[in-house]
């Protein structure tokens, strides 16, 4: 028996659900801003890490 898969992910609805979950933790202080530039400063520096090594500073500063 052969089954289909979904491939959009997360569809429409989780998408919502997300989207409405930051605005919330963004509304009660769960997240602010330098929350926001260190959580992008480490993203940029898993995906980036080899300019990391090559001396780059990927800090994200105000």
């Amino acid at each position: 028996m052969a089954y289909r898969f979904r491939g959009r992910g997360i569809g429409l609805i989780g998408l919502i659900y997300i989207i409405i979950g930051i605005f919330v933790a963004w509304d009660r202080g769960y997240i602010y801003p330098d929350l926001l530039r260190r959580v992008l400063s480490a993203l940029l520096a898993i995906i980036l890490w080899f300019l990391i090594l090559l001396g780059v500073d990927l800090h994200i500063r105000a």
